[in-house]
């Protein structure tokens, strides 16, 4: 698989961020040593960056400290990122305007404007949706990782669609290896 695939440095950045909260600033940093990523002490992504690099961190900390606890950093890293992009990306008038209708058009309408930017988090990747009755959210990831990186798409897009669609929204993951992709698919009660 190439490496030329970018996607946004939040994934990096935020993920860092959550080890600092769930670990203390100290524990974090022994532990991103301990696994070969202490480059990034100090020295975080300020543009897109490579996918496997996001992707190998994520192996990395599933290797030494579990699916569940690297889970519980990636969906709270993805909640970082969606913080992020509601302070700086997502237009401020967009977002009142997604408030202001009911949940369903507001899903429909906030998922097609990701979808325009999405190479910006699939990289290699794919990203899809369906409306209706039984909305969902689908993320295919291409580049070599493992399930649980589907924990960080799960915690951007929770905390999005509570802020924009609906406070109530509720998530089903469906995670799951199948062959050399990992299919990340997010049933939705808005």
């Amino acid at each position: 698989m190439s490496t030329s695939f970018r996607i946004g440095p939040n994934s990096i950045i935020q993920t860092v961020a959550a080890l600092e909260a769930s670990f203390g600033k100290k524990q974090a940093e022994e532990l991103l040593k301990k696994i070969d990523h202490g480059h990034l002490i100090g020295n975080l992504p300020s543009e897109m960056v490579e996918e496997s690099k996001f992707h190998a961190l994520v192996t990395a900390l599933d290797k030494e400290i579990g699916s569940q606890k690297t889970g519980a950093i990636l969906e709270e890293s993805g909640s970082r990122t969606a913080q992020y992009l509601l302070r700086v990306r997502i237009p401020g008038l967009f977002q009142k305007f997604l408030k202001l209708l009911p949940a369903g058009p507001a899903f429909s309408l906030f998922l097609f404007a990701i979808s325009k930017n999405a190479w910006t988090f699939a990289g290699s990747g794919a990203f899809s949706y369906s409306t209706g009755k039984k909305p969902t959210i689908t993320v295919v990831v291409t580049h070599p990782s493992v399930p649980v990186v589907g924990s960080f798409y799960l915690g951007t897009f929770t905390y999005l669609l509570e802020q924009l669609v609906n406070p109530n929204v509720k998530i089903k993951a469906d995670i799951r290896e199948e062959g050399n992709t990992i299919t990340c698919h997010y049933a939705c009660r808005i």
